[in-house]
């Protein structure tokens, strides 16, 4: 006869800690729920000490307090926007225009999101609304070509959501923008590649409507009168600041029948495809062709050889955008901040051979 196994035991639920919550902060630190929120939402009124023990509170709990909540509390978003055109979304200088804004947004409490739009479609302006509509952000980030383009500015303007303009073309009445003097860093380099030697210097351009690159262009000729170089078209080619038109705008340079002995990129992803191209002309880098970028970004310091380039200080652009969104307002009327650039040499470049 089969005998029936004895009963197994009840299954203990598994625990799970319960999230802290401002209350349990509030208790450890012994002070009242609105000290807690005054201090997690960075606001003033609030002594050292007492500001002290409720963040070592918050760190001891693993307290996270809720986004939503903040908002209320405060009757503000913790929210900045970076809003860029689709064509440089995935861009290393967009990317380090993130990195700098997520530190800086880490530090001071807020959250990040990132959107791309196309700044050819006609409505662009309602794209922007949308994103500032559904998001509630406390203030956006512009990137070039839509930092001057009048519907995203309108947008932004009649939704009264503050924003930063990073390297604009044109100021604007209460902007807020934050550049690189872009005319002189790109006069700076054409004149070391003068001053190397080179007479017969390329130049690829970057996206025509970015206010950036005009500058540089500015910046690219100007050298060259001061030098007494002429300034020729068949030297100065269209590139629209990738990889893949940098590969084209190379090929147009080195297949002149008078080819240049240095080419001036406007960014390090055009001069990286510069250095690949050459190798299918079978030109030696420096020796034969010197080659320099704009940016100093990653691109320019991991490619062989090493890019001399123009740096500017994107990540720290991106910080100091952030910084000023959380603390000015546009009533306070228009403000520059202009950062310093910094010519890099490296391997890329040298004296050209002789004829």
């Amino acid at each position: 006869m089969k005998q029936n196994s004895p009963p197994s035991p009840p299954r203990e639920k598994a625990k799970t800690q319960k999230p802290a919550s401002i209350y349990d902060v509030a208790k450890r630190a012994n002070v009242s729920i609105k000290t807690v929120s005054r201090v997690v939402n960075h606001l003033s009124n609030v002594g050292d000490e007492t500001r002290k023990r409720v963040m070592e509170a918050v760190e001891a709990l693993s307290y996270r307090p809720n986004l939503y909540a903040r908002g209320l509390a405060s009757e503000r978003s913790f929210l900045i926007g970076l809003l860029c055109d689709i064509p440089a979304a995935g861009s290393g200088y967009v990317s380090a225009l993130q990195i700098g804004m997520l530190s800086r947004c880490r530090k001071e409490g807020y959250h990040l999101i990132v959107e791309s739009v196309d700044g050819q479609k006609s409505d662009l302006g309602d794209q922007v609304r949308a994103f500032v509509a559904v998001s509630r952000l406390h203030g956006v980030v512009l990137t070039s070509p839509l930092c001057d383009l009048p519907a995203v500015v309108e947008a932004l303007e009649s939704s009264r959501t503050p924003f930063v303009r990073i390297a604009p073309e044109k100021p604007l009445p209460h902007s807020i923008d934050v550049r690189i003097d872009d005319r002189t860093a790109a006069y700076d380099m054409t004149t070391y590649l003068i001053g190397l030697g080179h007479r017969r210097i390329g130049f690829i351009k970057g996206t025509a409507d970015h206010g950036d690159a005009k500058a540089r262009l500015e910046g690219y000729r100007a050298a060259l009168a001061q030098a007494g170089l002429p300034f020729l078209e068949e030297l100065c080619v269209q590139g629209q600041f990738t990889y893949l038109s940098g590969i084209e705008a190379s090929e147009r340079l080195l297949s002149l029948k008078k080819r240049p002995t240095a080419i001036f990129a406007c960014n390090d992803d055009m001069a990286a495809a510069v250095l690949a191209t050459s190798q299918r002309f079978n030109l030696k880098i420096p020796q034969q062709l010197s080659v320099a970028g704009f940016d100093d970004s990653l691109v320019a310091q991991v490619v062989w050889p090493r890019l001399t380039t123009c740096r500017q200080p994107i990540e720290e652009m991106a910080q100091a955008a952030v910084s000023i969104l959380i603390q000015r307002s546009a009533e306070q009327g228009p403000f520059e901040k202009r950062l310093s650039h910094e010519l890099v040499v490296r391997e890329s470049t040298a004296p050209p051979e002789a004829s």
